[in-house]
């Protein structure tokens, strides 16, 4: 996955408490388990009517907000059912962070297997980065710093330390046993050796 060091952008505002994953990625979609291809359904309840005709004034589809790599969310976001989907849909509408007072705590774990930084301010801190969002200022997120930048604000999160090499580093789970594959073979070897019985074909 992507590095995460820093990212400087402008932020689409969704301060929407409880937002779920069927919101973010409704659960008829959910057929493959390729990670492209749910881009166009994210939010979709929020961009289309019931005929499929496009929301005027969605912030998601918004000019206003095109380019936007930060996601401002309410409190609560990505409660509901656990889908790695959610993160995909996600990361397709090109975010690579989203600021939100709290989150689900196995939606956060997949964004982070997924390359996308979860921030959780204040709500009031949040409040103030939705309004700045809203007149369309830059906000600046460096995880090294573990803070958040936009004008004079400036505001520093809490992160789990393991979360925060991965995306510095850019590799999930299998990425990060994968740089020890000297010391597996290495024991594969010894294995051998040991118990050869085990790896006759």
């Amino acid at each position: 996955m992507k590095k995460f060091e820093t990212v400087a952008s402008i932020a689409t505002p969704f301060p929407r408490a409880n937002t779920d994953t069927d919101i973010i990625i409704p659960a008829r979609h959910l057929k493959s388990i390729k990670r492209t291809g749910f881009g166009e359904h994210a939010f979709e309840t929020v961009r289309f009517d019931a005929d499929g005709e496009r929301i005027k004034g969605n912030v998601f589809d918004s000019e206003k907000y095109k380019g936007a790599q930060i996601l401002i969310a309410g409190d609560n976001f990505g409660c509901g059912s656990s889908r790695e989907h959610a993160p995909w849909a996600i990361a397709e509408l090109g975010f690579r962070c989203i600021i939100a007072p709290s989150f689900a705590d196995i939606f956060a774990g997949n964004c982070v297997k997924n390359g996308i930084l979860t921030v959780a301010l204040l709500q009031e801190q949040v409040d103030a980065l939705v309004l700045a969002a809203e007149a369309g200022h830059e906000i600046r997120i460096d995880l090294g710093e573990q803070t958040v930048a936009c004008q004079n604000a400036h505001y520093d999160f809490p992160y789990n330390p393991a979360h925060k090499k991965m995306l510095l580093d850019g590799l999930d789970e299998v990425g990060q046993t994968l740089q020890a594959i000297t010391a597996i073979r290495s024991y594969e070897d010894k294995q051998k050796l040991k118990t050869p019985w085990l790896f006759k074909a």
